[in-house]
């Protein structure tokens, strides 16, 4: 099993990067996202995420820990694969896709190719439904970022803290994730990107 893989980038092809390992030729399908932060002819690490059957063993990638987070949530969903989590977040970065899930923003999901209204619907569903789950976690579990679904006036902490529980993170990592983050002076998409740089750290 791979945990990630580092090396020359050799050549990307629509969602194919081909990453060069003492001569082996590594396919990794993987976002356009992540494929921003490579060069071909230059250096470039992907984290993998591991797909392996009876008949084939495919190896998908990401630039960030956050990102491929971000998909492994995706594909618990159920009638997402991988190719349709590699859409949606060819067409949203983690953060800007957990906004979109709290604010039930199905028409932004729909952007990503071969996504339809009811798989972004059940995205909206069941990955907000594991958000609401989490949530009274980061009241009862004293951590320095309180979530109240139940109100409708949440700090910009609180909307942060609820999109990362979206991206399956435990109330533990984004409190100690928030810690140092300024969320008075930040807009919310910026505190979820600082806190998941952190996490990656």
């Amino acid at each position: 099993m791979f945990y990630y893989i580092n090396g020359k980038v050799v050549t990307m092809d629509g969602n194919l990067a081909v990453v060069d390992v003492s001569g082996v030729g590594y396919g990794i399908h993987t976002t356009s996202t992540s494929q921003a932060d490579l060069t071909i002819g230059e250096l470039g690490k992907l984290y993998i995420y591991n797909v392996i059957r009876e008949d084939y063993f495919d190896l998908y990638g990401f630039s960030t820990l956050g990102e491929k987070r971000c998909f492994e949530m995706l594909i618990g969903v159920s009638g997402v694969g991988p190719k349709a989590a590699l859409s949606i977040l060819s067409s949203s970065t983690p953060e800007s896709l957990a906004m979109s899930i709290l604010a039930e923003d199905e028409k932004t999901i729909m952007v990503a190719q071969g996504i339809g209204k009811k798989i972004a619907q059940r995205v909206i569903l069941e990955l907000k439904d594991k958000m609401a789950k989490s949530a009274p976690a980061f009241a009862s579990g004293g951590g320095a970022v309180a979530v109240s679904p139940q109100s409708g006036s949440v700090g910009l902490g609180s909307e942060a803290a609820a999109a990362l529980a979206v991206l399956g993170y435990s109330p533990a990592e984004i409190s100690y994730a928030l810690r140092n983050v300024d969320v008075d002076s930040l807009s919310v998409e910026e505190v979820i990107r600082q806190a998941l740089k952190s996490m990656a750290q």
